[in-house]
């Protein structure tokens, strides 16, 4: 079982594993989260891959956070679909549209920031995104822009970064993998789930958990 309340099978290194949170109801998992971004539909990818549709069904997140890029106004439509709470910032690639350069969202105890990441130079360097923390007073900042799922720690708080849901190619690279992140939010602590989806057509996903100091 996994937050989504989707069947599939996960890999780890090692031997073939399941891999998602114990048996219980949506409420066990706090406030789910789904984080994900640089979709680039149509411009460079004709649409989230299947495997992670199925899994994206409306009535199981309670909060979308999307770094951007989606390119087209039918992706923003689908995102609505999915969730109550819908919070979208601009990429370098959203001409045309009113989504915010940054914005920050309380879920619970914790406060996120969201932007694109294009903004940050150089992209994805961590000393430029702890001063965009710092200066956006958040706990968690999460960014997108280089296509590469990433999470870490830095002066006490926390980097979040969902990769491309559809693994479109970047600025630097054609070699993406797709991926996507699930937050479960409950109280101080934060269970992450990072969702990605191989060459070889496999879904495989990683559990941490993050806490609050």
């Amino acid at each position: 079982p996994n937050p989504t309340g989707a069947d599939y099978s996960a890999r780890r290194p090692g031997p073939p594993r399941r891999c998602g949170l114990p048996p219980g109801t949506m409420s066990d998992f706090g406030e789910l989260v789904l984080v994900l971004g640089d979709i680039h539909q149509p411009a460079r990818a004709s649409a989230i891959p299947a495997k992670f549709q199925k899994m994206l069904v409306p009535g199981k997140i309670h909060h979308v956070l999307c770094t951007g890029n989606l390119v087209s106004r039918e992706v923003y439509d689908e995102l609505r679909s999915l969730a109550p709470n819908v919070h979208v910032v601009r990429g370098d690639f959203d001409d045309g549209v009113t989504f915010p350069e940054s914005k920050t969202v309380q879920i619970g105890q914790w406060k996120l920031g969201l932007l694109h990441g294009h903004q940050v130079v150089p992209w994805g360097d961590p000393s430029s995104l702890a001063a965009v923390a710092r200066s956006m007073d958040v706990d968690v900042l999460v960014s997108g822009h280089t296509h590469k799922n990433e999470i870490s720690e830095l002066e006490g708080r926390f980097y979040v970064n969902p990769g491309s849901i559809t693994g479109s190619y970047s600025s630097v690279t054609t070699e993406v993998t797709p991926s996507f992140m699930l937050l479960a939010i409950q109280g101080p602590k934060i269970q992450t789930f990072v969702y990605e989806l191989k060459p070889d057509g496999e879904l495989e996903v990683s559990r941490s958990e993050i806490t609050k100091s």
